[in-house]
Order: structure tokens, then C-alpha cells, then sequence
């Protein structure tokens, strides 16, 4: 419903049960003296939204009928292709399903719309696919739409885990993270924007293969653009924000944006990344040995065989192959801390003792260093901690030094520095003593607001002189 250029989502508030969501439209109308404001606001708005859907959920669950299971997507013919025309011939970004349906948090349907689309996208290897992105409609927007690119960190490979099966009222362990960025979401929605949720590690949950998330972020964007049923398609203004796995499909969605999107290239007003993935050969190295994140080695190697279609088992160990197979369907919430002291030695064969000394996993995992594919065509915010001994990870190895635990700061510093070299405006921020959790509390108002003053037009900050020198991130081999 729409009065000029302000629309209201039908039956956003329930009669039997509303709840008043105040929205500051004034913040696309600062000015340069209204960035100190803004950053409040934005920081008010995160409790208020966090605050908001917790009230939502529970009215939501007192007064709605218990409701049926969703579909797994494996079991939901939505997530398949069934044209004639080959997926080849199809552009990228082309809608092929659409449906509408409640926004749901942890299995509760909520008052909010939810628009799903099926749309062709492009693979790791470069092979055409289809993908689903999730359109959340604001319940209140004034003016033309402006959209956030919110990127989950789900870290899964399971296909069940995926954000548009938790926002259709699908209930998982994995699915967990999704119904806890839903107070993330929040924020967005009440400034009146349009919030798009990619499931950005595809259908086969390539788990940590960065170029192929960056891509389905892209043609996630494209289909939205291209759908009148998504509310957004005239938006020209987009933002892309994004944490840990969030920050990977962020990351690269940023820097092959002008090269494999640029009709979405320039629409991008601000990229925001915390916690961020840049050179994965580092980070094998940094968890090894690690009390609570070393059971991402193993999760890895699935990943990076299921996205590049190699197999790595060969160069496994016993163990190493019985981690391999118990831990294909597994997320990132089921393997914290189950594997205390994991390390690379132990899943390879006494002739494979560092995984530099695989052929196949250095041709691949090279292609996953940041920095290599292209340059972003938007400012930046970045985030980093480097407390990781809090999370169990040493922070004193030889080449990586301190990271958050499962990140390495030389590493995020060594990318942003090479952003600034590029022209990019970059504003970087390292929280001393923090590790990756803890330092999730403090990038997400910060990126907040710094992407809130992007949608509202003032200039982007940049400390590029000030970015401390970090590691190397020369090809492994």
C-alpha cells in the first residue's frame, strides 16, 4: 500500500498482535555534520531491531497454529530447473521461479514478507547453476528502495542449513545461524530498506569456495533487480555487508563485481566485511592445533573438493578419511571445539605431512587468495580482531601471527593495504584483544553505520596510511 512515494507492506501488523517498529527515515537527509547522530541511531536501531523481532517471535508463537514442516530443499522441486532451455544459454541473474511466502525465525511465521527466487548463477569451475535468494520486504519505505545485501555466515556443508530454507520454516542445528542474523536483519528492514539474503554457497553448499559465493551474490542482486514481485527493481542504490563466511561472499562479491557484474558494479554503494577469509592456505595452518576452531581443516577439504570437483582423498589418512565421511553434512555450530588440537598431519598420510606438498591442493587453493581476482569499485569497511588465544588459536606461529582465532590480521591487513595501493578507500579497524566472536559485537554497529552514511551520501572515511604492514600473499607452491 502506497501513498506517494511511501509504501506500507500489507499485513505487517497482525491485529491480534502488534508490535511498533519506529523507523528515522531523516537519515537519508543527514549531512556531513550528521555522521556522530547517524552512528547512534543506527546503533539504537540494532537493539531496537533485535529487541522487536524477540517480541515478534513470541506473540507470533502464542497466537499462531502450529504449523507444518518445510520442505528440505532437496526434497522441494522450487530449488530445481525444470526448462528446456539449458542452463548454459540462460543468462546469469535470470529469474526462473519466483514464490512468496511468510519470513520465518526458528519455524515461526512472522508478519513479514518473504519473496524466494530461483535464479541462474555460476559455479566455482565455472559451470552453469541455480541458486536461491531470499527478498525481505521493509514494512514501511519512503522513497525509492535502496537494497542491503546481508551475507550469512552459515559456514555449512549441508544444504539444509541454508538461509532460504530457515526463512521459509525450515528448523536445523546449522539452521540456527540464520534465525540468530534475524535480529541482525532487523536494523535494515526498519530504515526501510530492502534486504536480500543469498544462499550464497550454492546448492551444493561448497563450503569456503569464495569466487563461487561472490557470484551467487551477484546474481542474487541481478534476479532481484529483474523481479517485480522482489519490490526493488528499480533500487540504484546496493550495499553488501557481511561477516566471517558472510565476509567471504562480501569479499569476493566486491572484487569481481566490476569484471563479472557490472551493471551491479555500479550500483554498489559500500562494501562492509568483518572477520575476513583472505588467503586460506594461512589459515589451514593457523587453526592446526587450535582447542575450538580446528575442526575447520576437515571441513575445508570437503568444501574444496565438492566446489572444485577434486578428490583429496587419496592423500588422506585412516582418520582422516573417517573425518572425511562423517563430516559431509556438517555446519560450522557441530564442529566448534569437537576436534581440540586437529592438525593437517594427522588427517594426511605420513607422505602428505604439510598440505603444500599436494599438487592438487595448491592448483586450487591459490585460487582462493583474495586480492588476486579484481578490485573492488566501491569503499570498503573491514573489520579485524586479533585476540584468537581467547578462542584457543595461537597467535605466535611463524608468517601468520595473531588472528581472531580463525582469521589472520597480517593477512586482512596485508588486503586492505593492497586495496589502498588500487585506489580503493578503505577504512580498516583492528580490535585489539578480541577474538572472532566478541569482535562480531563490535564490527556489526560500526559497519552499520558506516554503511547507513554510504545509502546516505556522505564521503567514505579512509585510513589507508595509518594500515599497518601484514603477511605475505604470494601464491603457495
Amino acid at each position: 500500500m502506497c501513498a506517494g512515494s511511501a509504501c506500507i507492506e500489507p499485513g505487517f501488523i497482525s491485529s491480534s498482535c502488534s508490535v511498533e517498529l519506529e523507523t528515522d527515515y531523516r537519515l537519508h537527509q543527514l549531512g556531513r555534520d550528521g555522521s556522530m547522530r547517524l552512528a547512534i541511531r543506527r546503533g539504537m536501531r540494532l537493539a531496537a531491531g533485535i529487541l522487536a523481532i524477540g517480541l515478534l517471535v513470541i506473540c507470533m508463537a502464542l497466537m499462531a497454529p502450529a504449523a507444518g514442516a518445510a520442505v528440505p530443499p532437496e526434497q522441494d522441486s522450487f530449488y530445481s530447473y525444470e526448462g528446456s532451455t539449458p542452463l548454459a544459454n540462460i543468462a546469469p541473474g535470470t529469474v526462473l521461479k519466483t514464490r512468496t511466502l511468510s519470513y520465518h525465525v526458528a519455524g515461526v511465521p512472522l508478519p513479514i514478507k518473504a519473496v524466494q527466487l530461483l535464479y541462474r548463477s555460476t559455479g566455482e569451475i565455472g559451470q552453469p547453476m541455480v541458486d536461491v535468494t531470499s527478498v525481505l520486504r521493509p514494512p514501511l519505505r519512503l522513497g525509492a528502495p535502496t537494497i542491503v545485501s546481508y551475507q550469512s555466515f552459515y559456514d555449512s556443508l549441508n544444504p539444509e542449513d541454508e538461509p532460504s530454507y530457515a526463512i521459509s520454516g525450515g528448523v536445523t542445528l546449522g539452521g540456527l545461524i540464520p534465525t540468530v542474523e534475524s535480529g541482525l536483519i532487523a536494523p535494515a528492514l526498519l530504515a526501510g530498506e530492502t534486504v536480500v539474503v543469498p544462499d550464497t554457497e550454492g546448492e551444493a553448499a561448497d563450503f569456503a569456495a569464495g569466487p563461487e559465493y561472490g557470484m551467487n551474490t551477484l546474481d542474487s542482486l541481478r534476479a532481484v533487480l529483474g523481479s517485480p514481485a522482489s519490490g526493488a527493481a528499480g533500487a540504484k542504490m546496493i550495499g553488501l555487508i557481511g561477516y566471517s563466511g558472510g565476509a567471504i561472499a562480501t569479499g569476493w562479491a566486491a572484487e569481481l563485481a566490476s569484471s563479472y557484474a557490472p551493471d551491479i558494479s555500479s550500483r554498489i554503494v559500500g562494501a562492509a566485511m568483518g572477520g575476513v577469509l583472505v588467503d586460506p592456505a594461512h589459515n589451514l595452518h593457523y587453526v592446526e592445533g587450535s582447542t575450538i576452531w580446528a575442526g575447520v581443516i576437515p571441513m575445508a577439504v570437503i568444501g574444496v573438493s565438492r566446489a572444485f570437483h577434486v578428490d583429496l582423498t587419496p592423500y588422506l589418512s585412516e582418520y582422516g578419511l573417517q573425518l572425511y565421511n562423517k563430516l559431509q553434512s556438517a555446519s560450522i555450530v557441530t564442529v566448534l571445539g569437537e576436534y581440540p588440537g586437529l592438525t593437517w598431519a594427522q588427517v594426511a598420510k605420513p607422505e602428505y605431512q604439510t598440505p603444500e606438498s599436494v599438487p592438487v591442493y595448491v592448483e586450487v587453493v591459490n585460487q582462493l587468495i583474495m586480492g588476486r581476482r579484481g578490485t573492488p569499485s566501491m569503499p570498503m569497511f573491514i573489520g579485524q580482531g586479533n585476540g584468537g588465544e581467547l578462542e584457543g588459536t595461537s597467535g605466535s606461529k611463524e608468517g601468520i601471527g595473531p588472528g581472531d582465532g580463525v582469521m589472520i590480521a597480517g593477512d586482512v591487513r596485508s588486503l586492505a593495504r593492497e586495496y589502498c595501493s588500487r585506489g580503493v578507500s578503505v577504512q580498516y579497524r583492528e580490535y585489539e584483544h578480541l577474538s572472532h566472536i566478541p569482535s562480531a559485537a563490535v564490527w556489526l554497529p560500526e559497519a552499520d553505520a558506516w554503511l547507513a552514511a554510504r545509502f546516505a551520501g556522505l564521503p567514505a572515511p579512509q585510513n589507508c596510511s595509518s594500515i599497518a604492514p601484514g603477511n605475505s600473499l604470494a601464491p603457495i607452491g
